[in-house]
């Protein structure tokens, strides 16, 4: 039976959750053409040990079938069995898991189109099966959607460091659902950070040492083969922009068109020996990123004015927003918790919780606007005179945590899907352990897991409020406590002459994965074209008409965007008023919807060992 969450269910650990030169084309026109990889000359080939190690697998079959009872219209789920360890092709093997949906017009068929929604470790399956409501008719009617949940996570065989889901929430359970502070909740979270390497490293081996993005990138190889193209199609979103990176560095001449937005500058994914002592999501400069963008709507929020924010009618709205935030710690707000109906206090770690999560979704600033001024009224002592505001504002906390949360999955389907493709029901829950092992085998990290503590507490001090959520994660990867192992990690560089272009795509206010990062791999990879988007969100697809238009053309035609394209997102902050919605907000704010951005998984939610 599924657990409720306790009151830490309103604590979203989005750093795990996750936590775009030369004009061209790659092909003519017709579906015969898009067979046809766009070569250019002089270009880096697949190294022999590398194209030895994945072509020597025999071509798997999916095997699929009808799982549209369990998925949604349409759906068909298969997996195939690969090597744990390619250069052991007849040893040890894993499973993984696959979804696909027919493309709509078959008859202009271009490929298929394989799609990660980054994490690491967010299931590519679940994104497929979204496909319909995620990505552009012109998209859907071109390619057979495919997504495959990387070896190590969700359906495909994963990660398991403890011996019971009993046994992991015994040696979790110091984790704190935001950051800890304090002596005695760091105490803890080095503990069980520790706790977590150690059974990671013993426990959890031989899977946990073989999940590195290298080994991600052979088994896409591999299926690409499986699914009958020539040339690798591939779309993938924040992590799997780093995916991306590397698959290119590893066969540089074996896709046709592979586009990545929300893009982590992968150098500092991966780390220098000068950086190992930063924590990942540190170096790569995505607490900076949840700052400015916070930053960048109060300070709109201030020139909108009182007429089209609510913030602004309350003062100066950055210092507004921090006396909410620092009253948080003191003086916690009744919320409904929409899964039991139950009345839970939101305090510090929930507001941050809330604000963190809901940089991820294109209308950021309307929904954080909303937020902060409803947690403000319902901090304020009660009165006579404010009860009509306190009723009001809590009716939109109420509002805004349902949509945030929803409703807990029906127990029905999610058992339908995991045996669709053969796993235990209850799963254990794996979604941390997988995380944490590609993140600890992927880069290069600090020494010991106390100085994640010291570089989380100056981040901290530079970036209120996000620094220590970011820094965190990377502390089970210390290497005294994380001893497990790739051997066959990607260690090379990201600068390879790829035969086909890559479409490297960043927005502006990206809240995880900054605008520089884009840059950087723009710069890094000879053939690739950068496409800007000043969007609001993670990534600019489905944020932008401009931007997924653009996308889509290169996918499907290959065609890319001008040098220098920048585009605008569909979603602005504080629009400009007109007509009869010029009314002032104060009497009566408008609840905007909150909703998952297209072609990212759901906002994440805290992991299952911190719920009771």
């Amino acid at each position: 039976m599924t657990r409720r969450p306790s009151r830490h269910a309103l604590a979203v650990t989005a750093a795990l959750a996750c936590l775009a030169t030369a004009a061209g084309t790659l092909t003519a026109t017709g579906a015969a053409a898009h067979d046809r990889p766009g070569h250019g000359p002089g270009h880096d080939r697949t190294h022999r040990l590398e194209a030895s190690r994945v072509d020597r697998v025999p071509t798997p079959d999916p095997a699929w079938t009808d799982c549209s009872a369990a998925f949604g219209a349409g759906a068909e789920c298969g997996s195939v069995t690969l090597p744990l360890d390619y250069d052991r092709p007849r040893g040890a093997t894993t499973d993984v898991a696959l979804l696909r949906v027919r493309a709509t017009d078959p008859a202009q068929r271009v490929g298929t189109l394989f799609v990660n929604p980054g994490g690491p470790g967010g299931s590519g399956v679940e994104l497929a099966a979204l496909a319909d409501a995620l990505f552009s008719p012109e998209l859907r009617a071109r390619f057979d959607v495919v997504g495959f949940d990387p070896r190590g996570t969700n359906f495909s065989t994963h990660v398991q460091c403890f011996r019971s889901a009993e046994e992991q929430a015994q040696a979790l359970a110091g984790l704190q659902p935001v950051a800890p502070e304090g002596p005695q909740e760091t105490a803890a979270q080095v503990r069980a950070s520790t706790a977590l390497a150690r059974a990671c490293s013993t426990t959890g081996t031989p899977e946990s040492a073989s999940v590195s993005t290298a080994q991600v990138a052979r088994d896409l190889d591999v299926l690409r083969r499986a699914v009958g193209d020539e040339r690798l199609n591939y779309l993938g979103f924040s992590y799997g922009s780093y995916l991306g990176a590397v698959y290119a560095s590893m066969f540089p001449d074996r896709f046709r068109a592979l586009a990545v937005d929300g893009v982590v500058d992968p150098d500092a994914f991966r780390g220098t020996l000068r950086t190992a002592h930063v924590p990942t999501f540190v170096r790569t400069g995505s607490p900076q990123a949840s700052g400015a963008a916070r930053d960048e709507l109060l300070e709109r929020c201030a020139e909108a004015g009182p007429s089209r924010c609510l913030l602004a009618g309350l003062g100066d709205p950055a210092t507004v927003y921090r006396s909410v935030v620092d009253t948080s710690r003191t003086t916690p707000v009744p919320v409904t918790d929409p899964w039991s109906g139950a009345e839970l206090p939101v305090g510090y770690d929930e507001v941050v919780s809330v604000v963190q999560s809901v940089l991820y979704v294109p209308n950021a600033p309307a929904v954080v606007d909303v937020f902060v001024w409803a947690v403000h009224h319902l901090q304020q002592p009660p009165t006579e005179e404010n009860a009509a505001v306190r009723a009001q504002a809590r009716a939109v906390l109420d509002q805004l945590v349902a949509q945030l949360f929803g409703p807990l999955p029906d127990e029905e389907t999610e058992r339908a899907k995991a045996e669709t493709f053969g796993r235990a029901w209850p799963p254990y829950p794996s979604g941390l352990e997988a995380a944490t092992a590609v993140l600890c085998t992927d880069g290069l990290h600090p020494l010991r897991v106390r100085d994640v503590a010291g570089a989380a507490e100056r981040t901290e001090r530079e970036v209120p409020d996000f620094g220590a959520v970011w820094a965190w994660p990377s502390a089970p990867c210390a290497l005294t406590a994380w001893t497990a192992r790739d051997e066959d990690a990607w260690a090379g560089g990201f600068s390879p002459r790829t035969a086909a272009p890559v479409l490297v795509v960043g927005n502006t206010w990206d809240p995880a994965t900054p605008y520089s990062g884009a840059v950087a791999l723009s710069r890094k990879l000879p053939n690739s074209r950068l496409l800007s988007s000043d969007s609001w969100g993670h990534g600019a697809y489905g944020t932008s008409a401009c931007a997924t238009g653009a996308i889509d053309r290169y996918l499907v035609a290959g065609e890319l965007p001008a040098p220098g394209t920048w585009c605008a997102g569909d979603d602005q902050p504080f629009p400009e008023p007109a007509g009869d919605a010029a009314r002032s907000f104060a009497t009566g704010p408008a609840v905007p919807e909150v909703a998952p951005r297209p072609a990212t998984p759901p906002l994440p939610t805290v992991p299952e060992v911190l719920t009771d």
